[in-house]
């Protein structure tokens, strides 16, 4: 573990923090929206992450995470619903209007069950 070096600023001690450089991949959707809302609604368990430098690997989990969610869940809306490769190449409005309600619900799902917990 390394040793945590202060700086005086007149009476008090301030902790010197400094993160690991690390390389960092580019978020995705739910990423960036799990970081907004950790920065705006839960303050102390972003101060948490920062501070044992761990966001971005935390964000990078949820990101995962939910991506492979939505995949699994829209497979399973397209087949119980009965949105087909038949429906698309017959009624392609149809099949977009379906496809759209089941996105919807399914990031509603994700945003409830993984990002906004």
């Amino acid at each position: 573990m390394a040793e945590i070096t202060y700086t005086q600023n007149r009476d008090y001690f301030i902790p010197d923090i400094v993160l690991k450089e690390k390389q960092h991949k580019p978020l995705g959707k739910y990423g960036r929206m799990r970081k907004d809302y950790l920065k705006n609604h839960r303050p102390t368990l972003w101060n948490r992450f920062i501070l044992r430098d761990m966001l971005s690997e935390h964000l990078c989990e949820i990101d995962n995470k939910a991506n492979a969610r939505f995949d699994d869940l829209l497979s399973l809306y397209a087949e119980r619903y009965g949105i087909t490769e038949q429906l698309k190449a017959t009624d392609q409005m149809e099949w977009v209007r379906r496809m759209n309600n089941i996105v919807s619900a399914v990031e509603e799902i994700i945003l409830t069950e993984i990002v906004y917990s």
